[in-house]
């Protein structure tokens, strides 16, 4: 009887004791739950990031690869002009894919004539190739401005949905109304500082190792110009 009595105790329990469930938080339905509006600047946000995601990657192999060069490549090239074998020079260059490799190319292509135009015609090589090292970097910080922006013009959008919401309901519209609105505010915030900060971050970081080559240009093209000026 005893044991009878328990178990009824132990069964009343637990059909008492409510389980609790467990919310789930998805960033998709978080999305869509602020409305079309949300929708489609959080889509132009998205396709933002993956344009300055590509950008960066595709400029940091670049510039990579316009950094390496043979740390015995000047030695040969003065040991080359020293003994006047100005094509084996050229050809040398020739065979290396880098921007210091094509400045020191035009310098002795050049050589023979005043060392100004020789300076000049170098100074115009190396503007063209931070040029090319330079491609589509301005993108990546146009993006970094232009990605807050477009996240508070959401904010804007989803304040102006929840203050007509309001409207429409005389001041006295209820919380569930007013998600939309708030959905789209907060998310599109949030997306738009995203997109900024990583493409910020992305631009600076592209900006520094563009420098460090540029100094090794200048570094290299001074080297060659004070060998043209040692007395033979």
């Amino acid at each position: 009887m005893f044991l009878l009595f328990q178990e009824a105790i132990t069964e009343a329990t637990a059909t008492d004791v409510a389980v609790p469930t467990e919310e789930t938080f998805s960033i998709i339905q978080l999305i869509f739950d602020g409305g079309i509006s949300s929708v489609i600047i959080i889509g132009i946000l998205f396709v933002m990031l993956g344009v300055a995601l590509f950008i960066y990657f595709e400029r940091t192999f670049a510039i990579k690869a316009a950094s390496k060069i043979d740390g015995n490549f000047m030695n040969q090239i003065k040991d080359h002009i020293s003994n006047g074998k100005l094509d084996a020079a050229l050809i040398l260059c020739g065979s290396i894919d880098s921007p210091v490799a094509r400045l020191i190319e035009k310098g002795v292509s050049r050589i023979g004539k005043p060392l100004e135009d020789i300076n000049k015609a170098i100074e115009n090589a190396g503007t063209l190739e931070v040029y090319k090292m330079e491609k589509n970097v301005s993108v990546l910080a146009t993006i970094a401005g232009a990605g807050p922006m477009i996240g508070f013009l959401g904010t804007v959008i989803g304040m102006i949905i929840a203050f007509q919401e309001m409207a429409n309901n005389s001041g006295q519209a209820e919380m569930g109304q007013l998600a939309g609105g708030i959905y789209t505010a907060m998310t599109t915030t949030v997306a738009g500082l995203i997109v900024g900060i990583v493409a910020y971050i992305g631009y600076n970081h592209l900006v520094v190792r563009t420098d460090k080559v540029v100094h090794q240009m200048e570094a290299n093209a001074v080297e060659f110009l004070d060998l043209l000026n040692e007395p033979v």
